[in-house]
């Protein structure tokens, strides 16, 4: 997992960050409230990786993150990831992740189940929790068995989970998700 450089961009619901290398996105920092707090939550993670000017396949998932976060459909299906370091049971659930679409959400059962592991609600989210590519691995539209939305990392936690949903339109204002 050779990194090659990260930058800092503005969305709708504050700053994200951004990784890439040689074999395409390692990882993505959700929003935060300032650009200092996402610059030291993404060199946590990625503490050896130099600010620096994306390539332009980097600068267009930048631009379709941010439209996406400002209400625009897209899936962010075709944005090519860097597995490496990713272990298999966790990259099952991240591609089965990808697979729910903008504007419907799913359970950490019914991925479980999907990736063959039925009974791994627990197992599925925690590796969602240690998901490297949030947004793009959409975290954000897997919720509990009783349809809450369960835990999620980002600044505002369940909060900001919820606002990506309402954005998306999986959700209504007052939180209340459709399931797929």
């Amino acid at each position: 997992m050779a990194a090659s450089g990260f930058a800092l961009f503005p969305t709708a619901l504050g700053e994200c960050g951004i990784v890439w290398g040689p074999g395409g996105l390692l990882g993505l920092q959700l929003p935060e409230a300032s650009a200092g707090e996402a610059r030291r939550r993404l060199l946590r993670r990625f503490p050896e990786v130099g600010a620096s000017s994306p390539p332009p396949e980097i600068v267009a998932v930048m631009d379709r993150v941010t439209a996406l976060l400002a209400g625009a459909p897209d899936d962010l299906a075709s944005v090519a990831l860097d597995w490496s370091g990713v272990p298999d049971f966790e990259r099952m659930v991240y591609d089965a992740a990808r697979a729910v679409p903008p504007g419907t959400t799913t359970t950490y059962g019914e991925i479980a189940s999907r990736i063959g592991a039925p009974g791994a609600a627990r197992a599925v989210g925690r590796a969602l929790g240690r998901n490297p590519f949030p947004i793009v691995v959409p975290c954000h539209r897997v919720l509990a068995a009783d349809g809450k939305p369960g835990g999620f990392s980002a600044a505002g936690g369940v909060v900001t989970k919820l606002k990506m949903l309402v954005i998306e339109n999986a959700a209504d204002p007052d939180g209340q998700q459709r399931l797929l």
